[in-house]
């Protein structure tokens, strides 16, 4: 009986390994005899970004918790690859897979490869260009040594094939995120509060910020807001923000009667939040995947991005960091002019099942 790992450590991996685990419980439900072991890294360690999401995508109590979180990129790096390789030894599968693109990701790559264990990489080949960001290290280094990747775009393909990976690795799937974000947008939830509950569908802005090039720097952070908070026009905006995010702000003194500022949200009341938006401002990744398929309008404050397909064919568009080209963006949003979602290949909800197929095909 073939045994898979599968690897999760902070909040964007959970939307993308619950359908998986989804289809591996189909596949054992229907009597195939197949295993599979959970094992949560522990790097995003609080209630809100681990607790909340379990709880809400289904996603059953981990076989393990490896305590990962804390400390330096390096401390957290090799502290995660030394708790899975106990993990590993006692517990040796077929195969691990790993998803996105986190510390966890690189970490247990290194450990299963080191222990001579195949590689699994959902989301493999995507790359934004940019090695000041930690994400794209760690999607190079764990491309470097994955057996099977499991791509959400032909852009993803591509940028393999220039690395010179073999066809027969590159499993062309989709997108598991929108798995999830399929399965549960009948469950979405207006968040509980009372400036949630005098919000009106297409009438506030939702905005996420934590990348330190737009968060660390008080000066280009309050030039930002001042942008977004002149370019939405009043209308409420939305703003879960990060700890740190919350004390730079309250040093800068801003504190706009449209801002509303909250706490972390869950999945389903986030994406509430999102699908009734006049828009969305952020530099996240994932963000702009979710606001593709569900058609609602994005600016990504950063300089590039991983996602080139929700530029082409969904709803994002690319900003950059300088506050003063926001202004058209928002412009565009607020006249109604916005471009519209044209659909992308394979983001059909189904991804995970073909991830599955494919796995157990390979090592059954």
């Amino acid at each position: 009986m073939p045994l898979f790992t599968i690897v999760a450590g902070a909040r964007p991996n959970f939307m993308k390994i619950a359908p998986i685990i989804h289809a591996f419980q189909k596949k054992k439900a229907a009597g195939l005899d197949v295993a599979f072991r959970l094992v949560h890294t522990g790097q995003h360690y609080d209630k809100k970004m681990s607790g909340d999401f379990f709880e809400q995508l289904h996603i059953p109590d981990p076989d393990a918790n490896l305590g990962g979180g804390g400390g330096t990129q390096a401390e957290q790096t090799a502290a995660i690859m030394v708790a899975f390789e106990k993990e590993l030894m006692d517990h040796r599968p077929n195969l691990v897979i790993v998803v996105g693109d986190v510390t966890s990701t690189l970490a247990c790559s290194i450990a299963a490869k080191k222990l001579q264990i195949d590689v699994a990489h959902v989301e493999g080949g995507i790359r934004s260009g940019d090695l000041s960001m930690p994400e794209e290290i760690n999607r190079m280094v764990t491309d470097s040594i994955t057996d099977h990747f499991f791509t959400t775009s032909e852009i993803a393909n591509t940028n393999l094939r220039k690395a010179g990976v073999a066809e027969e690795k590159i499993h062309f799937v989709g997108n598991t995120m929108i798995d999830t974000l399929m399965a549960q947008m009948p469950y979405f939830k207006k968040p509980e509060g009372e400036i949630f509950e005098s919000l009106r569908p297409g009438q506030y802005f939702v905005m996420t910020m934590h990348r330190p090039a737009n968060v660390d720097q008080e000066h280009s952070l309050k030039a930002m807001i001042d942008a977004i908070l002149e370019g939405t026009e009043g209308l409420p905006i939305i703003f879960p923000v990060h700890p740190r995010t919350a004390k730079n702000l309250q040093n800068l003194g801003i504190n706009a009667p449209n801002l509303h500022m909250c706490e972390p949200l869950g999945y389903l009341e986030f994406n509430y939040l999102v699908k009734n938006a006049k828009g969305v401002i952020t530099d996240s990744g994932g963000v702009t995947e979710e606001t593709s398929v569900m058609n609602v309008p994005c600016v990504t404050l950063r300089d590039n991005t991983e996602r080139a397909e929700t530029i082409h064919m969904g709803t994002n568009e690319l900003v950059g960091t300088d506050p003063s080209k926001l202004k058209p963006y928002l412009e565009k949003i607020m006249r109604g002019e916005w471009k519209q979602y044209q659909g992308i290949p394979l983001w059909d909800g189904k991804t995970a099942e073909r991830i599955v197929d494919t796995l157990i095909k390979n090592y059954s």
